[in-house]
């Protein structure tokens, strides 16, 4: 079997192309550029990236490939982000660039160099059970990448492949060390690619105007100056430079709305706010992994942000094509804009944008 490797010049791919080319594969490496940022100072700095995918490709003897997919990208991903945050919300890239570039554009152009599959460095394993494809969250729970895998479907993932979902860290950069691949001790990749280690306002601001605004009580006094609505999400507390308030209690303010028309940052104190916290939300687009909706009300868990702990919910209809997700207890700063992923155990079900909350 002929498997195309999605390397990405980190240590999970290393380890995926490692552990096939032991198995027997037929393993050949692709890898994809998705940013066209020339900035030095952010954006996905490909060039070092390539150079590291070059030296790990060249220690386990397969072929490099190379693709530009950044014009996909812009236009499957990268518009969408910029659109979430010009209405005010705010989106997760991730999980939108898995579902349209790595298990689509990558995968077509793996298939033209004759792959009869693929694989990635996800922590994630595909369990294959009564024809179905099955996404099971990996090993490592600490790693576990299947909320950011939700919305694959069963053509996906029938031709994927996650070697280094039955492993931890440790045991991935152990193998990494133990085979000298040079990318072992490598930092992993954090944050949003394409901003890269430059500030976000920064680079929200080339592509979306902003301009300072009021931020006000949620009795409308005004207690400070926001750098642009569209820079701060639910919930937020660092970067509001809010100091003492006269007749205010010394406690941290926290975001718990934005006036998107009127340009004001809503604010509150305390951690445990009741303003921060929703019963349930509303998603208009939940996708099934196994193609189709189970039978409702359905009983189940959500994550509404990476690495949260599973929450205990219930799944109801709310019209056509709308989804009414109800959680067993208040879960704090639940953000229009982000992903809702339900589990049955460690078996991810699918995932849809958080429409609304209440």
């Amino acid at each position: 079997m002929k498997v195309v490797v999605g390397v990405s010049g980190g240590v999970d791919s290393s380890v995926a192309a490692l552990l096939l080319k032991e198995e027997g594969y037929d393993v050949q490496a692709l890898f994809m550029k998705n940013w066209n940022e020339t900035d030095p100072d952010g954006g996905c700095m490909w060039e070092g990236d390539v150079e590291d995918a070059m030296q790990v490709c060249e220690a386990l003897h397969i072929p490099l490939n190379t693709v530009d997919l950044s014009d996909q990208y812009w236009q499957r991903v990268f518009s969408n982000f910029l659109e979430e945050y010009r209405t005010g919300r705010t989106p997760n890239p991730d999980v939108l660039c898995n579902q349209e570039v790595k298990f689509s554009a990558f995968m077509e152009e793996a298939l033209k160099l004759g792959a009869d599959c693929i694989a990635t460095g996800h922590y994630a394993r595909i369990v294959h059970r009564d024809g179905n494809c099955l996404l099971k969250k990996g090993v490592d729970h600490n790693k576990d990448q299947s909320y950011f895998l939700c919305r694959l479907d069963q053509g996906q993932l029938a031709r994927s492949l996650f070697p280094v979902g039955e492993l931890t860290k440790p045991q991935v950069r152990m193998l990494a060390q133990q085979a000298g691949l040079a990318t072992h001790d490598k930092k992993d990749s954090t944050g949003i690619c394409f901003v890269g280690e430059r500030p976000f306002r920064e680079f929200l601001a080339r592509y979306i105007p902003v301009s300072r605004g009021e931020i006000r009580t949620t009795t409308g006094e005004v207690i400070g100056e926001h750098d642009g609505v569209y820079l701060y999400t639910l919930g937020q507390r660092q970067g509001l430079g809010i100091g003492g308030v006269p007749d205010k209690p010394d406690e941290p303010w926290y975001v718990v709305d934005k006036d998107i028309t009127a340009n004001v940052l809503v604010v509150a104190q305390g951690h445990d706010n009741p303003l921060l916290f929703s019963r349930g939300l509303v998603s208009g687009d939940l996708h099934w992994i196994a193609g189709h909706s189970p039978a409702l009300p359905l009983a189940c868990t959500a994550k509404t942000r990476y690495r949260q702990p599973d929450q205990a919910c219930r799944v109801e209809a709310d019209g056509p094509d709308r989804w009414r997700i109800e959680f067993e207890e208040p879960q704090r700063a639940v953000t229009p804009g982000q992903y809702v992923v339900l589990y049955d155990g460690d078996t991810c079900l699918g995932g849809g944008v958080i429409d609304s909350t209440f």
